[in-house]
């Protein structure tokens, strides 16, 4: 709440001649503290104001005057009257009035006396003026009886005003006493939101000080028009309407000025939360003032026109914001990895602050369009997807050229698995924001580029190491497959411990590659067309062996967290293919392979069937022309669309 003295709800009158007691109390009141909350002390307390007549003295409402029987005053003695506060001495002023106009009608009195005896009234209305407008212009500081005497007196002389016009009766015109209090309610709107604010908080700009000063000034002082004035003042009036009006045309004419200056990013996202938010929101559909002030309706602060151009603005300027912002934590995130700093740890995982910062610097931006409006965050949405997608792309290329360059670095691979780990976080906040179905290719792809890269690299050695063991399948002619697995799977799993800093979703992630890794393999060395044989009884053993070996495999990767379930099929198919002897049982079966692994082509299936050294040519051909007809044919609906057969080469 702005500080600021109660009498300035209502500005000065223009300067008349004043009573001198209200001078003496003007110059009492400066002794007093100011600000609303002494605005309100005459109703919560019921303390009597020095100077103020006592509510013993005969004031009442014009209306409930009773006639006198004496004759009427005389001008001189009214004028005490009026001097002396008293405005139940309005009553014998329009008396006179009336009897001034009846004589100037009848003509029986001169031109000069009617003029001299005007002149002498209307210094009268003056000095009533001036006491009725004074009360008026801090009603707050006004016993409600006295107050109500007051605007008993403006509301009537309103009337005059009017009768008087319809009838051609007023020599100068309408006196417009209310008009001239709306005007001087506009002039203390102005004055108490022009007041300079509080000392403001570290850290706020002197524009946001300001508006936040006029927004609480006008709510607590509209909030007292309602609670304090509004019961006290005819419905014709209608004194929140004017205190409103007031208000709200000087907070829009301050908003004008400034929105006709280049702003600052903060200065014009300060305006936009004023304009769309704080001012509808928190003050004109305030619990206390919302009845109230959606009946006046008053608008908007800024025309429509003025508020799509600053929201333009807005969007812009936030948008780069945040582009420069992410850019400038994947720079220090690169010079981080570059020094070869290690990771944090964080609950045993490898842990990266980037994934963090990014997620908050898009979450804000959102959040700082939704606090101006929801429409306006759905439409910085969109534009910060797609700065969130570039970011992703530049991630990627900057971890690429990380894994090119960086190998020798001591912590390279905990920096490699923190990486991955990020896309965990970048992930799970874009599903936050839309549904998973609506995450475009174009935000996925670079974390899963990011991610099977990251898998290659921290794979690449364990592949190395089990290169030459899966050579001696070929090498022994398949004699001792059951040792070299078992070595190939030790291998394995002495390495799998190096991947436990990965999230769990990672190590089961990385768990399938192995697994996808073993199979092709295996394939790979089924398909080398080293291995012929000519005789069922071998091809049966051929078929048990590979089935051996298929089951161990898929329990020793499925134990080590692998849900490849996907992979089941590959080797026992293939095992089955090998262990057939009749070609249309073979058919049936590469047909069902088929849907499986829709990769599996023609060259595959020959390498397969050189193994069956006992088929002829013909039964060959015959048997690969039914991949033609299950490519042309849908048999049902196929079980993987990963690929298999495509990462592995045939000649």
């Amino acid at each position: 709440m702005s500080e600021a003295s109660s009498e300035d709800l209502v500005p000065p009158l223009e300067p008349k001649a004043a009573p001198e007691r209200d001078k003496e109390e003007a110059k009492k009141k400066k002794k007093r503290p100011k600000g609303l909350a002494n605005m309100f002390s005459v109703f919560t307390k019921g303390r009597k104001k020095k100077g103020q007549p006592s509510s013993a003295e005969p004031e009442r409402d014009l209306e409930s005057q009773p006639e006198s029987s004496r004759p009427p005053p005389t001008v001189e003695e009214l004028k005490a009257d009026l001097e002396r506060g008293r405005l139940e001495a309005a009553r014998p002023l329009l008396a006179l009035e009336r009897e001034l106009q009846a004589a100037a009608a009848t003509g029986g009195e001169s031109a000069e006396e009617l003029v001299r005896r005007q002149s002498k009234v209307e210094a009268l209305y003056v000095l009533l003026r001036d006491q009725v407008l004074g009360l008026l212009r801090r009603p707050l500081d006004v016993a409600p009886e006295r107050l109500r005497q007051a605007l008993a007196v403006l509301v009537e002389q309103e009337r005059e005003d009017r009768r008087a016009a319809a009838a051609a009766e007023a020599a100068a015109g309408p006196r417009r006493w209310l008009e001239l209090w709306r005007r001087g309610v506009a002039q203390a709107a102005e004055e108490r939101l022009c007041a300079p604010p509080a000392a403001g908080v570290e850290g706020r700009s002197q524009a946001e000080r300001i508006f936040l000063h006029m927004g609480r000034t006008m709510r607590e002082d509209l909030e007292a028009v309602v609670e304090r004035l509004k019961p006290l003042f005819p419905a014709e009036v209608d004194v929140v309407a004017a205190y409103a009006e007031s208000y709200h045309e000087h907070f829009a004419a301050q908003l004008a000025a400034m929105a006709q200056f280049e702003l600052c990013e903060r200065d014009t996202y300060m305006l936009l939360v004023w304009v769309q938010n704080l001012y509808p929101n928190d003050i004109i559909n305030s619990p206390k003032l919302g009845g109230e002030l959606q009946r006046v309706q008053l608008g908007s602060l800024l025309p429509p026109r003025q508020i799509r151009l600053l929201e333009a603005t807005f969007l812009s300027s936030e948008v780069v914001s945040v582009r420069e912002l992410m850019a400038r934590a994947l720079e220090l995130e690169s010079q981080r990895w570059a020094r070869d700093v290690a990771p944090q740890r964080l609950d045993g995982h490898c842990h990266s602050e980037l994934a963090i910062d990014i997620i908050q610097i898009i979450s804000q931006g959102q959040a700082k369009a939704e606090s101006i409006t929801l429409d306006l965050g759905v439409q910085i949405k969109h534009l910060l997807l797609l700065e969130l997608a570039a970011f992703l792309r530049s991630y990627q290329r900057a971890f690429d050229e990380f894994l090119e360059r960086c190998r020798q670095l001591r912590n390279y691979r905990a920096n490699v698995i923190a990486n991955i780990n990020n896309c965990l976080s970048l992930r799970t906040s874009m599903e936050n924001w839309q549904t998973p179905q609506d995450i475009p290719g174009h935000l996925l792809s670079p974390l899963s580029e990011l991610k099977s890269h990251g898998f290659d690299t921290l794979l690449q050695r364990l592949f190395g190491d089990l290169k030459p063991l899966f050579k001696r399948f070929t090498q022994t002619r398949w004699a001792a497959p059951a040792q070299t697995l078992e070595e190939i799977l030790s291998t394995v799993a002495e390495r799998l411990p190096e991947f436990s800093e990965l999230h769990d979703c990672f190590r089961e992630e990385l768990a399938e590659v192995v697994h996808l890794h073993l199979v092709k393999e295996y394939i790979i060395r089924l398909s080398k067309r080293s291995l012929v044989l000519r005789t069922a009884e071998q091809q049966q053993q051929l078929a048990e062996d590979v089935l051996a070996n298929a089951d161990v495999i898929q329990r020793f990767c499925t134990q080590n967290g692998s849900s490849a379930t996907w992979l089941h099929h590959a080797l026992p198919k293939l095992a089955e293919v090998i262990r057939l002897q009749d070609p249309s049982a073979i058919k049936i079966e590469v047909a069902t392979y088929a849907t499986w692994y829709p990769d599996f082509s023609k060259g595959h299936l020959s390498a397969i069937l050189a193994i069956k050294g006992n088929l002829s040519s013909s039964e060959v051909k015959s048997i690969r022309s039914i991949l033609d007809v299950s490519m042309d044919v849908s048999t049902g609906p196929r079980q993987s669309a990963k690929p298999l057969f495509s990462l592995i080469k045939v000649g």
